[in-house]
């Protein structure tokens, strides 16, 4: 593999030592670092820019050799007025893939707009920023348990560029002091010109490079850092006008690293995992956006119950430990649900709604190489469009759930080489009635409506043989008289709401000392026994006198006996209690007048709870 980079990049060294410069612009100073700490390769390059020739510039381009570019996630450029922390008008300038007449084959070629037009002898500097997926390979291919991971990467000292460059330099930042092998160059005078210093490779700096030059350089170092890779991540974003956004996101997640050889111990593993299992990983890290709820985690064989969740009103964290440690080459299959407030997310402006959202993946420095987010809508939206600050790849389908009519609309977007830079947020907007909100409401109150009709028929349809035989009567009469019971135990029920309504005064008395608000409880109580005490005086004589209420009649009756004496202990209390208060007697002399009563009170409860769990049998 080593052997055809070099050969690759031997190509396009000589392709380009006779390509004419495409513009009268030069780079006068162009400081470039590479980061090679994680498992893509990003890219700072700082270029101050000079219009060295007649005319208005106002497109800049950037060139890459065609096996970067393909692993090209992320490209932006930057403009602003000042530096450090004086930094103003930080502007993300438009950049575009375009084709150049005459450019080599083996380029690929982004055009930058540049905020303003560059006058003859005027500079602009420019911040750009790339990040590079699968472009750190691990060498060998295959390592044990206990090795460390070693990996290559390959690029060119000189920063490629269709234009001059006075002065640059290079920095390449390492993980780790480890470095096997690094490529060094000489300058003019045949003075090595790289240097390593702790985990840092310096080149440069180099003067006067004409426009594609090219120098390869390659670095071979230990990097143990977690290479996790998400070959498929489907993202289902559903929102529900009712209030909360769900979110499910399905992962079938890879470690891309050296593939592990010579089998796994689980002893060595947990015992000594410094140094057996440096280049595997079991844990990882989903930033969850705030306010997250109904949090959950679970792979093929169900919930998952390792993972750990921090969460605050501004950020909420999730630990995912899968069920085994992660080595290079091992798969696994995962899922995570969770919801979100509607209000922190779907706003409307100008007659539409629109829901506001990240993009990308919710785990820390995970590569996607194929995520597709599903937004399905309610049902009833329409003229329904996107804005995303990156091209992708966008289709419409229908999904039907429950009580759904016509289906919802959804939106399919589609996307490769997703790197946490990209995780930015996207617009989805849509036209949406609230009249289509009562249809699922309309659909359930139909449906029980159309229920409880079915019901109340069959309860009336007459299926018997005959309704004048002695067992068809009997059978109505005891439905008439457990009817009957049902409304006598529904009014002895309200009766001794109404007892533990006096109770409720009098213990408010005893904390306020408000007497006439408990008389007046007490006159309120009055009433409503009276009322219930009529209510109740037909239903006894429908059962005194029916046959089929003969065996219960008898405890029916001693009922309302021990309630009416219930009632009136209530009230002898009621009135001692009151005319304690008023005579202002301590709380001895009060107890004292009331607990005889007190007592006959316990035990006329028990009798009528017992008469009462009595009837209800029958």
């Amino acid at each position: 593999m080593a052997i055809q980079f070099h050969i690759a990049l031997f190509v396009i060294w000589t392709g380009l030592l006779f390509s004419p410069a495409i513009s009268d612009l030069i780079i006068t100073k162009l400081e470039r670092e590479i980061d090679l700490r994680s498992q893509v390769v990003r890219t700072a390059s700082k270029l101050k820019i000079e219009n060295n020739g007649p005319g208005l510039a106002s497109i800049f381009q950037l060139v890459f050799p065609n096996y970067q570019a393909k692993n090209l996630a992320y490209l932006r450029a930057v403009y602003y007025e000042g530096t450090g922390k004086t930094r103003r008008n930080v502007v993300n300038l438009q950049t575009e893939l375009v084709e150049l007449e005459g450019m080599p084959p083996e380029l690929t070629v982004y055009s930058v707009s540049l905020p303003h037009n560059v006058q003859e002898g005027k500079s602009i500097t420019l911040d750009v920023f790339t990040v590079l997926v699968n472009s750190i390979i691990p060498f060998p291919e295959e390592i044990t348990q206990a090795d460390a991971q070693l990996v290559l990467f390959q690029d060119s000292a000189y920063y490629l560029s269709p234009y001059s460059v006075k002065i640059q330099s290079l920095k390449v930042l390492l993980p780790s002091k480890r470095v096997e092998s690094f490529t060094k160059l000489q300058n003019a005078k045949l003075m090595e010109n790289a240097e390593l210093k702790e985990s840092v490779i310096n080149y440069g700096p180099y003067d006067n490079l004409p426009a594609f030059d090219y120098s390869p350089i390659v670095v071979h170092f230990e990097n143990n850092h977690p290479f996790a890779v998400a070959e498929d991540l489907l993202r289902e974003i559903e929102i529900s006008h009712w209030g909360n956004v769900q979110v499910t996101e399905y992962y079938t997640l890879l470690h891309a690293g050296a593939r592990n050889k010579g089998g796994f111990s689980r002893f060595d593993y947990q015992s000594r995992y410094t140094f057996n299992g440096m280049s595997s990983f079991n844990k990882l890290f989903a930033r969850l956006p705030p306010r997250a709820h109904s949090i959950y985690y679970r792979d093929e064989i169900g919930n998952v119950s390792t993972s750990n969740l921090w969460s605050s009103s501004e950020k909420t964290e999730l630990v995912i430990e899968p069920r085994y440690p992660m080595f290079g080459g091992w798969r696994t299959t995962f899922t995570i649900g969770y919801g979100l407030p509607l209000k922190d997310f779907l706003f409307e402006k100008e007659g539409r709604r629109f829901l506001n959202i990240t993009f990308g993946c919710a785990i820390d420095d995970v590569v996607v190489n194929n995520l597709i987010v599903k937004v399905v809508l309610p049902e009833g939206s329409k003229d329904v469009d996107t804005f995303l600050p990156f091209p992708t790849k966008q289709s419409l389908e229908v999904k039907f759930s429950h009580l759904d009519i016509v289906g919802r609309p959804v939106i399919v977007i589609q996307k490769d080489n997703v790197v946490p830079e990209l995780n930015e947020h996207f617009q989805v907007y849509y036209k949406f009635s609230n009249l289509s909100l009562l249809i699922e409401p309309f659909m359930l109150i139909s449906g029980f409506f159309f229920f409880f009709i079915a019901c109340v028929a069959y309860m009336h349809i007459d299926i018997s043989i005959s309704k004048s035989s002695a067992s068809y009567l009997a059978k109505l009469q005891m439905d008439e008289v457990q009817v009957a019971i049902q409304q006598i135990q529904n009014i002895f029920n309200r009766c001794l709401a109404v007892h533990d309504l006096l109770e409720t005064s009098l213990q408010d008395l005893s904390r306020t000392g408000d007497v006439q608000s408990c008389k007046s409880v007490r006159k309120s109580a009055d009433g409503t026994l009276k009322i219930l005490a009529k209510d109740v005086m037909p239903l006894l004589v429908f059962l005194q006198s029916a046959s089929q209420a003969s065996q219960i009649w008898p405890k029916v009756e001693e009922l309302v006996v021990k309630e009416k004496e219930l009632q009136e202990k209530l009230m002898l209390k009621h009135s001692t209690v009151v005319d304690s208060f008023v005579k202002k007697q301590n709380a001895r002399e009060m107890n004292n007048r009331i607990a005889p009563i007190q007592s006959k009170l316990a035990i006329l409860k028990q009798e009528v709870d017992g008469l009462l769990d009595v009837i209800n049998e029958f």
